[in-house]
């Protein structure tokens, strides 16, 4: 079946993974961060930049991979105090923009996430399983952001030109 849906596959965000008690990540990072989420599987913006809460004590930093010089050296992961960890992982992930009036049945297809938005609202990002794969989910305005382990990127790109064909 067809979807009314647009895929798109995304370039490289700058990506960085930031692990540690807020109240030790903030004072070391957070003149960098948007602000930090106050629930957790949600995301704040500030600039271009997306701070995503995925997990206790764990948020993902995304930015235009043009910034990821600036945020290195902003970010100085290699003397960060012992109890933060800061890691540029922007080759890791692969994104895609799924948008349009079934986004919803794309990702109700390929996941057992709920993404009704009386449960995942605006600013929601969560890890969840898609399409058998580790996946990250993120709503933005009219869709989602997909990503996944880069090694997957072809499958994906096949996954989603046979439901937009």
């Amino acid at each position: 079946m067809i979807y009314d849906v647009r895929t798109e596959r995304l370039p490289m965000s700058a990506l960085f993974s930031l692990q540690g008690a807020k109240e030790a990540v903030d004072p070391w990072a957070g003149g960098v961060l948007p602000a930090f989420p106050q629930t957790p599987n949600t995301f704040t913006d500030r600039d271009g930049r997306q701070l995503l809460w995925i997990g206790a004590e764990t948020w993902l930093l995304r930015a235009p991979i043009e910034q990821e010089n600036t945020l290195l050296a902003d970010l100085r992961p290699a003397d960060a105090p012992e109890d933060i960890s800061i890691v540029c992982v922007s080759d890791t992930l692969a994104f895609w923009r799924i948008d349009g009036e079934e986004a919803d049945q794309i990702i109700s297809i390929g996941s057992p996430l709920d993404v009704h938005p009386s449960v995942f609202p605006d600013t929601a990002a969560t890890w969840t399983e898609c399409f058998g794969q580790r996946a990250l989910i993120q709503r933005v305005p009219g869709g989602f952001d997909l990503a996944v382990d880069r090694s997957y990127a072809p499958m994906f790109d096949d996954y989603l030109a046979r439901i937009t064909a």
